[in-house]
């Protein structure tokens, strides 16, 4: 992904106007930049790939800070799509992962995320 790219999903994200370039200097040299307040207008450095900076936007506030929700189905169908298809977990240790995440701890069993997996694969 380019930085222009990468600059019109966030753009995207934080509900603006996509063509406008990002300034990345604070997030590529201390990890993080604030561009608002909002959802999503936070930028993260996660670390380097191959010496490129791998970057991601998030919101600003921390997890604690807002009620969970359960996934819904259908999100973990996707998640567990993307996980099955890197190849390096199984359906048991994607239910594991999930069960025990936050917003689906208390609400998904591991056995009704093998069941919902393995009737998507």
């Amino acid at each position: 992904m380019t930085v222009q790219q990468f600059a019109d999903i966030a753009a995207q994200e934080m509900y603006r106007e996509p063509g406008t370039d990002l300034d990345l200097t604070d997030v590529l040299t201390q990890g993080r930049a604030a561009l608002g307040e909002g959802r999503y207008e936070t930028l993260v450095c996660a670390g380097q790939v191959d010496d490129v900076p791998v970057l991601t936007f998030t919101a600003p506030w921390r997890m604690h800070e807002v009620p969970s929700v359960p996934p819904s189905p259908e999100y973990v169908r996707f998640l567990a799509s993307g996980l099955l298809s890197s190849g390096t977990w199984g359906v048991g240790a994607i239910a594991a992962y999930v069960a025990a995440s936050p917003g689906a701890a208390g609400h998904w069993s591991e056995q009704a995320l093998v069941d919902l997996i393995r009737d998507d694969a």
